[in-house]
């Protein structure tokens, strides 16, 4: 077992866990450059270590039987075999491990800091293309949603389980061509801090977003992990804001939610590392629409060999994202949602052939399609939930992507 210490936590955090920076002397615009030549069809990530953009496809990681974390090692090797001197895995794993991923080996790839040492990334994102008209298509409606959380509340009551998260999803149509680029820009520009995405999928299929939560990631021999579980929308007006963050801080039924997440990802971590830090108690962190309770977990591995992919993938699904026990929820979030999470709430990063990288909870995000935007959104719901409570949470979370196309719903 690792030796393990608990400290106190601050107030309020950084918008992000404290991870190491790339050490090597950018110029100022090193990373909004590489933000500025996103082209639809490339793969951008934006983490508060570094700032990646990548062209083309080398090699695809393929789909079969074995662990994803085994066919990415193999993938790798296979790459380096090749005289490429330092190969990198980038894209996308599906909430359910078994569904086929999107991960590839690029055929070039730039890097730069963290978009957040960019002092030209407080510069105002540019304006979108020709204003678009939307529809939009909720499913399910908001009062279904509402019903289902009621129902796994009735079921938690009577023992069942414990905790499920619950998503829905809001589909929008648009009456001209998506502009990808404008809305990565806009998404990495708002939260800076945080973890911003843009990867295919399949053919002509995009996934965007902007993820507040940290999976893990690993850098040598340190490991960080920065679960997220309780959350409230923010308010426009500063008295406000700062009397929900405090509320935040000081519920009970937040608390105990994001207890059993920590507890979660303390316990799995603890194979893989000889020491770890648990912070005693959550501290706050923000994203522009919403407050979340956050602990930063970080540790020293035990074992040189053991990929940050590998532990990703032993870590998820967090019952911030899925629920407990882990099997029953995964039952109820089959029975009570009406469509495939796909990689929502999966995993989206980078991984190298020594076993670095970071893998994010793939969170605040869409899939782009032809002229058509599925965004998704969930809450935890625990045997103090609301219904109103949890489906206004949704679409405070809706709000992240709505602000990124300018969206009003």
């Amino acid at each position: 077992m690792p030796t393990v210490r608990q400290t106190g936590a601050d107030t309020v955090t950084p918008e992000a866990p404290p991870v190491p920076h790339v050490p090597a002397p950018f110029p100022v615009g090193a990373a909004t450059v590489l933000l500025d030549a996103f082209r639809a069809g490339d793969r951008f990530l934006a983490t508060p270590t570094r700032t990646l953009l990548a062209h083309g496809v080398l090699d695809e990681v393929p789909h079969g039987d074995a662990p994803v974390a085994e066919r990415v090692a193999d993938t790798l090797r296979a790459a380096r075999s090749r005289n490429r001197a330092a190969p990198l895995v980038v894209g996308a794993i599906p909430f359910d491990h078994a569904a086929p991923a999107a991960l590839v080996v690029p055929e070039t790839t730039r890097g730069g800091p963290a978009l957040a040492a960019d002092p030209l990334v407080a510069l105002p994102a540019p304006a979108l293309g020709r204003p678009a008209a939307w529809t939009a298509r909720p499913e399910p409606e908001p009062e279904v949603y509402g019903k289902s959380v009621a129902a796994a509340v009735d079921r938690m009551w009577k023992g069942e389980f414990s905790k499920v998260v619950l998503a829905r999803t809001l589909e929008l149509t648009s009456s001209t061509e998506l502009d990808l680029p404008g809305m990565l820009q806009r998404l990495a520009r708002t939260d800076p801090t945080g973890y911003t995405f843009a990867v295919p999928t399949a053919p002509g299929r995009t996934l965007l977003g902007a993820s507040p939560e940290l999976l893990v990631s690993r850098h040598g021999d340190r490991v960080v992990s920065n679960p997220l579980a309780g959350s409230i929308p923010r308010s426009d007006d500063l008295a406000e804001d700062v009397r929900r963050a405090a509320a935040l801080l000081e519920s009970v039924k937040d608390l105990h939610e994001h207890a059993v997440v920590v507890d979660a990802v303390h316990q799995a971590l603890a194979p893989y590392c000889a020491t770890l830090d648990v912070p005693a108690r959550p501290s706050l962190i923000r994203t522009a629409t919403m407050w979340h309770l956050s602990t930063t977990i970080s540790g020293t591995l035990a074992r040189p060999d053991v990929s940050a992919l590998e532990i990703a993938c032993a870590l998820h699904p967090t019952p911030a994202v899925c629920g407990t026990p882990t099997d029953v929820a995964r039952r109820v979030i089959r029975e009570s949602e009406p469509f495939d999470r796909g990689f929502y709430t999966g995993m989206v990063g980078w991984g190298d052939a020594e076993g670095n990288g970071e893998w994010v909870v793939t969170l605040r995000c869409a899939e782009a399609e032809d002229r058509r935007l599925r965004l998704y959104a969930g809450a935890g719901v625990v045997s103090a939930s609301e219904p109103e409570a949890e489906t206004a949470e949704t679409g405070a979370k809706f709000r992240t992507f709505l602000n990124a196309v300018g969206a009003r719903m």
